[in-house]
This record gives structure tokens, C-alpha cells and sequence, in this order.
């Protein structure tokens, strides 16, 4: 009898909805689970029929972090370059979006950060409570939150460890939407189809962009706009886009 997959992944037309399947640990994140998503991401990126992910999980929680009991086992759980949940250093480059209800805690938020936007339940609790356990957020947290709150708080809750709730990340603007519980995953769907009714190679070109300019030199950054500018410009889908605009009807993508 094979064992159950830890991940499940399922296409909902152009969007892909995977599910960390380890409910009875909260989905804490083992080395197959790391393997698992990291595959997820994969055949998001490679697959053109899929213009956005969905990253959710099961039972009741979206992810406790690293499975501590696989760590002591001796288990390495980050992948190589990649990080834990084989996303946390190399995200995919469409966007994700995370459906939150429970915890998200240690490296649960930390993967949490690392996709594009996070729909969350009211019941939901983001933490990063290494420093409770003499350890630091090595994941990617320390680096995203002050990226996506003040600095100021993502300082106060580096430092204390203690849970924030999903009414003040909604408050903080890290949560994009706040839901009843047990709805995170519907939000995130619609949201999800509001992204996907657009154009694959603008969408990924604008996440590209909000992504990484502010990273790019400053005297090079409307060069490095141009240059992408022009490639979605002569892109199939911007014709088809102006078509479709001048004759009253929804466009058909090709993602080319």
C-alpha cells in the first residue's frame, strides 16, 4: 500500500491549487513534502496553460514549519538552493497566491511570505517564534517581513516571537483579504480567476516587476522597464488584447 502524498496539487482551469497534506502535524514541512512542493512549483512555471497558484492547507492550518521530528531523525528539509518547501530561495515566477487559515508559523510564514499575495481566515495566526526556541527565522522571514510591514513592527515580532492575528496583518497590509474561517481558499480562488482573466505574459512580467526593481541599479531601471516593455509589447497577447478591446469581446490568450 503506497503512502499518502503529502502535497496534492489540481488544476481548476488556468489556476493550480496545492495542498500540504499532512494534517495530523499541521503540515509541518518534512523533505518529501519540500520535494513535493517544490515539483508544485515547477509545473506551475512550466505549464502555460497555468497563469497563478494557489498554496493552501489541509485540516485546518496552512503550515506549522519545519517538521522538527524529521530534523531530529536527520533529515535535511531545505532542497538545495531553494530553501524549505523548495520555494523559500527560488519562488516560482508566477504569482502565488497563499490561502491561510490556522497557523502559519515559523516556517509556515516564512513560506507564507515568500508567495505574492495571502488571503486569511480570521482565524489565523502568523508567527515567527525562533528566538522562543534560541534559533532565528533563517527562511526568508527576517528578509520578506520588513519588505511587507513597518519596520518598526516586523521588529517587535522578530524580537518577541509572539503571534499576530489576522486582523492585524490585514491592519498592516500583509493580509490582501480577510475571510471568515474556513473561506480562505474560496477568497483565494476568486482572487486567483481576477488574476487569471488576464494576459499570462503580463502577469508574469508584472510580478517580475514589482519583484525585483526595486532591486535594480537605479540608474539602470527604466532601461530594464523598456527592454520588458517592448518584449510584452510585441508579445501574440497584446495584439490580441487590443483586438479583442476594439471588438466588444473577451479576449483568448496564448501566452505568446
Amino acid at each position: 500500500m503506497s503512502a499518502q502524498p503529502t502535497v496534492r496539487v489540481e488544476q481548476e482551469g488556468r489556476l493550480l491549487v496545492i495542498t500540504l497534506c499532512r494534517p495530523a502535524v499541521r503540515n509541518a514541512i518534512d523533505r518529501a513534502t519540500s520535494q513535493a512542493l517544490a515539483d508544485a512549483m515547477d509545473r506551475l512555471d512550466r505549464d502555460d496553460g497555468i497563469t497563478v497558484g494557489i498554496l493552501t492547507g489541509e485540516g485546518g492550518h496552512f503550515c506549522a514549519g519545519m517538521d522538527l521530528k524529521a530534523f531530529v531523525r536527520g533529515e535535511r528539509i531545505e532542497l538545495p538552493g531553494r530553501g524549505l518547501g523548495g520555494m523559500i530561495e527560488t519562488p516560482p515566477k508566477k504569482p502565488v497566491i497563499a490561502a491561510v487559515e490556522g497557523f502559519a508559523l515559523a516556517g509556515g510564514f516564512e513560506i507564507a511570505l515568500a508567495c505574492d499575495l495571502i488571503v486569511a481566515a480570521d482565524n489565523a495566526q502568523f508567527g515567527l517564534p525562533e528566538v522562543k526556541r534560541g534559533l532565528i527565522a533563517g527562511s526568508g522571514g527576517l528578509l520578506r517581513l520588513p519588505q511587507r510591514i513597518p519596520r518598526q513592527i516586523a521588529m517587535q515580532y522578530a524580537l518577541t516571537g509572539e503571534m499576530m492575528s489576522a486582523t492585524e496583518a490585514r491592519q498592516w497590509g500583509l493580509v490582501n483579504l480577510l475571510t471568515s474561517s474556513g473561506e480562505a481558499l474560496d477568497g483565494a480562488k476568486t482572487l486567483a480567476h481576477k488574476i487569471a482573466a488576464n494576459a499570462p505574459l503580463a502577469v508574469r512580467a508584472s510580478k517580475h516587476m514589482v519583484t525585483d526593481a526595486l532591486h535594480w541599479p537605479a540608474d539602470e531601471r527604466w532601461q530594464r522597464q523598456n527592454a520588458l516593455l517592448e518584449t510584452i509589447i510585441h508579445s501574440n497577447d497584446a495584439k490580441e488584447g487590443a483586438t479583442a478591446f476594439s471588438e466588444k469581446r473577451l479576449p483568448v490568450w496564448t501566452a505568446s
